[in-house]
């Protein structure tokens, strides 16, 4: 048996399994340590130590071959699970696809997908259809802004000009977004899981689509969320400006927006997202032009098309003032679900500290809880201010000096008496909304957030 780390928590388990290899109730509790590890590694240690009966539990067989499903591990999981079983024909496919036999791992791709749609898999599918080609690749960054895909604006119609006027960005996912859990699990639930296992979804008759409205002070990581969604979907995202969308001219506002929806629903799987949506789709009622009406109906118009013909492709939009934006917009199949993207509390602050502070020269001794302590009601935003604030301190010693001046918490200290908190005048505007214009319970999460910390 190979050596076992020695702060393994099963290796002494292992041990004794290797000793009586024909033991069930050594072998039930060996599993229950792997899985609750959740080591895919140990557990494949034990199985070639007692073979398949290890797992003669069906309920832990099932949970057995998810670990080892999720660890590509497929050579066990193909021993382990029942001849033609959805778990067995999914690590079959991926064995094929590595042995070059595209069309056959399709084939079982499919027949494993059509008798457990939750093994759906959306890179996986990539792959097998040829878009991609390796995994791997599918999961590098995007190119940087050399190259970049636009809208354009001048013949919006014509399918060979594309213009995003945003660079090409570096993919990325919620693990680079420090705190805001509880908004990444509802968008994982309602937006991106929905994303990755439609068959799922449909099997239950639960139709997916529609957006997700995001609002709340400046600076708190929207934008941020919006790309993390796009990463974890492994769609194309467009940024849209309010500018690629606004014209001086009748109607070309509303032919813009149009050509955006159309480029989404071309280079699917895409997810769109509208910042500041409130200057395209804000309330009619308050509207002194006939044009910023016909603006709003056509995005109204683009987003039902949606709730129609939305395969590949997500809307998210976000606004500081979500009282200004028209109501028409939270129907269902519409914006339907909106989220509020509070300012980070402690813990999120030190996350997005720790994360703002990597790879960059520092000497020891920074201490990002105590600096999460002291800018409370700071933003997203805030934060990064403070850090280059520090940073510009910190280059401009090394100047000075002539070698690198690592940064240190004093210039992080100094740093904090030139920054203070801007989500403190949202806050106060957002309370008196959540008070006397509440209704049906629309901002009852300010509300909340402003309990929980004592402004309420």
């Amino acid at each position: 048996m190979p050596d076992t780390p020695p702060n393994d928590p099963t290796a002494g388990l292992l041990a004794a399994l290797a000793a009586g290899p024909d033991n069930p109730a050594l072998a039930r509790l060996v599993v229950d340590a792997c899985l609750g590890a959740a080591d895919a590694a140990a557990l494949g240690r034990a199985l070639d130590l007692s073979g398949p009966a290890l797992l003669a539990d069906p309920a832990q067989r099932d949970a057995a071959l998810a670990l080892l499903l999720r660890a590509g591990d497929d050579a066990r999981a193909l021993a382990v699970a029942a001849p033609d079983s959805a778990a067995a024909l999914f690590a079959q496919a991926r064995l094929k696809l590595g042995e070059g036999a595209r069309d056959d791992a399709r084939a079982l791709y499919q027949r494993a997908i059509a008798l457990n749609p939750a093994l759906e898999d959306a890179a996986l599918a990539s792959e097998l259809s040829g878009k991609v080609i390796s995994l791997a690749a599918a999961r590098r960054p995007s190119p940087g802004p050399g190259a970049q895909t636009s809208i354009a604006n001048d013949d919006t119609d014509a399918d060979d000009v594309v213009r995003l006027l945003q660079p090409a960005q570096a993919r990325i996912d919620f693990a680079q977004v420090g705190g805001l859990d509880e908004v990444k699990q509802q968008i994982r639930r309602r937006i991106v899981t929905p994303f990755l296992k439609p068959s799922l979804f449909e099997r239950f008759k639960r139709r997916s689509g529609g957006g997700i409205l995001m609002y709340g002070p400046p600076g708190c990581g929207k934008t941020l969320l919006a790309r993390a969604t796009a990463g974890e979907c492994g769609a194309r995202f467009f940024n849209v400006a309010i500018t690629d969308v606004l014209d001086m001219y009748i109607g070309e506002s509303e032919r813009k927006l149009h050509a955006i929806f159309e480029t989404a629903r071309r280079q699917a799987p895409a997810v769109v997202f509208f910042d500041e949506v409130e200057a395209i789709g804000g309330k009619r009622q308050h509207s002194r032009e006939a044009g910023a009406a016909k603006l709003v109906s056509q995005f109204l118009t683009e987003l039902d098309g949606f709730a129609q013909n939305n395969s590949g492709v997500l809307i998210l939009g976000a606004t500081n003032v979500p009282w200004a934006v028209d109501a028409a917009f939270r129907r269902p199949g519409r914006f339907d679900r909106v989220l509020f993207v509070p300012p980070p509390d402690e813990p999120a602050r030190r996350t997005i500290l720790q994360l703002l502070l990597r790879e960059r020269p520092q000497a020891d001794g920074i201490d990002a809880g105590e600096l999460a302590r002291l800018t409370s009601g700071y933003s997203g935003a805030d934060l990064g201010h403070l850090v280059e604030t520090a940073v510009d301190e910190a280059i401009e010693e090394s100047i000075e000096q002539g070698r690198e001046a690592p940064l240190t918490m004093q210039h992080l200290r100094t740093a904090l008496k030139d920054t203070r908190a801007t989500t403190l005048e949202w806050l106060t505007t957002a309370r008196n909304h959540a008070r006397y214009a509440n209704q049906g319970g629309q901002y009852d999460e300010v509300l909340d957030f402003l309990k929980r910390h004592g402004a309420g």
